[in-house]
């Protein structure tokens, strides 16, 4: 049977009271990239560790189509910089989440997060990877501990482990990194019920 949550937390200091989990093998491992600077800090972590890292983007929930176009053209860049290899879901799948979470809104962070992560659990058997991973896990705007769990249901739906970092604490290195590319940097979590609370917030009725 797979190990469905491989763990290992952010630490480098020996004394680190926190380092619960150490895994010492390299794996290969598929990184699911919501966008271009989420994936800057996940990507020197991994890479870091001395594991074998692709990319998989796959983000129907993202809502314009431009803003699609957008977050697609920046993960091109950096791949391009970094030489990370991704394997791209190009076509625009916003029918597709629609279709997962209308009537569904309270918990469409869920259905999101299991559409993205049920692909990339398929996608990295596909490629024999051993295990999978998504730079979700890096921002501090999503719902990690809601990721993490998801994940974990996923692997094992899949019989794939998952492999959980939290990239938090490097935000603000990821930042710089991303402008040192000159990646896009959006200003919502992408689907088009984020954006419409992006402008609520700016409305004082």
């Amino acid at each position: 049977m797979a190990m469905t949550n491989l763990t290992q937390n952010h630490c480098r200091e020996p004394d680190n009271i926190t380092c619960l989990f150490e895994i010492t093998r390299a794996m290969k491992i598929l990184l699911h990239i919501c966008c271009g600077p989420c994936t800057t800090f996940p990507l020197v972590e991994l890479r870091h560790e001395r594991h074998a890292i692709e990319g998989y983007f796959y983000n129907p929930n993202i809502h314009p189509f431009k803003e699609f176009e957008r977050r697609l053209g920046a993960v091109m860049i950096l791949a391009e910089q970094t030489g990370l290899v991704v394997h791209y879901e190009k076509a625009y799948g916003l029918k597709e989440y629609l279709r997962a979470v209308v009537f569904h809104e309270e918990e469409r962070c869920r259905r999101c997060y299991a559409m993205r992560l049920a692909a990339t659990a398929q996608e990295a058997k596909r490629r024999g990877a051993d295990a999978f991973s998504s730079t979700l896990l890096y921002s501090k705007f999503q719902r990690h501990e809601l990721i993490r769990q998801v994940a974990e249901e996923t692997a094992a739906a899949h019989d794939i482990a998952f492999y959980y970092r939290d990239f938090r604490p490097g935000w603000q290195e990821g930042i710089k990194l991303a402008k040192e590319m000159g990646l896009y940097r959006q200003p919502y979590c992408g689907c088009i019920y984020s954006e419409q609370e992006r402008y609520d917030r700016s409305f004082n009725f």
